[in-house]
């Protein structure tokens, strides 16, 4: 009953937000003037509704959420511009190819306790082509020979096996995840940590290096800018895509 009571209340809080903007032109002086229809006339407490996503800390959310819009807007997209101004484009390529391959180890990993033999055979063939043809990785012959890209991670390896999303979460800088998805990015990290392949424990300038330049690199190619969507509803509206995104790539 009180979900229910808490469903209604978000979507009062909605139409009471578009009411304000939609009214927000008009003069103080006018009277106030009633709703016509009541939230429960459209708001059906027994009826679970696409835009419901499991959100307990909605509160954090949205000031993480405005807290990413700050750190993009002053920090994270003028270093990435000017990234892209300074570096020729066939680097910048060279850069993207490189971590890309990268991630395939990500992905291999999962595809093998996925036990998804089409992935595993594709991703393992597109490391060696890439790694050696490639330069380290810095081409893409694997593309060009139609080799597919597969794209896995432990998070979806996790829904693979049965676990839910858990609550929504917006992490700092990374953006929107979900309890299950954050579990799967640490122990992603973790394993690449620990297995260490350029030795980075050795080398800390290096790790350093490489952690800013994939960072500039994954903000280079993601178009999204906060707060441009033109809708007042963009968190929710990110809340959703987010959500529908990570289940039809864990179904795939």
């Amino acid at each position: 009953m009180g979900r229910n009571r808490g469903k209604l209340a978000r979507a009062a809080n909605l139409l009471a937000l578009l009411g304000v903007l939609i009214l927000s032109g008009c003069a103080t002086s006018q009277p106030e003037i009633p709703a016509m229809r009541p939230v429960s006339e459209y708001v059906k407490p027994e009826v679970t509704y696409p835009i419901d996503i499991y959100d307990p800390l909605e509160g954090f959310n949205r000031g993480m959420y405005r807290f990413n819009f700050y750190f993009d807007k002053y920090l994270f997209l003028p270093v990435t511009n000017t990234y892209e101004a300074i570096t020729p484009d066939p680097v910048e390529d060279g850069v993207t190819n490189f971590f890309a391959n990268i991630r395939q180890l990500y992905t291999l990993a999962n595809c093998l306790l996925q036990l998804k033999p089409e992935c595993t055979g594709d991703t393992a063939g597109r490391i060696i082509v890439n790694t050696t043809f490639g330069i380290g990785g810095l081409w893409d012959p694997a593309t060009t020979l139609g080799i597919r890209r597969h794209k896995e991670d432990f998070g979806q390896t996790l829904g693979h096996y049965g676990v839910g999303n858990g609550p929504y979460l917006v992490l700092p800088i990374l953006g929107p995840s979900n309890l299950r998805d954050t579990t799967g990015l640490v122990a992603d990290t973790a394993a690449f940590t620990l297995l260490d392949p350029f030795n980075f424990e050795q080398n800390e300038e290096l790790g350093m290096a490489y952690v800013g330049l994939n960072a500039v690199d994954a903000r280079h190619r993601v178009e999204f800018r906060y707060y441009e969507t033109g809708s007042p509803f963009e968190y929710e509206l990110v809340r959703l895509l987010y959500t529908r995104y990570r289940q039809m790539e864990i179904e795939k």
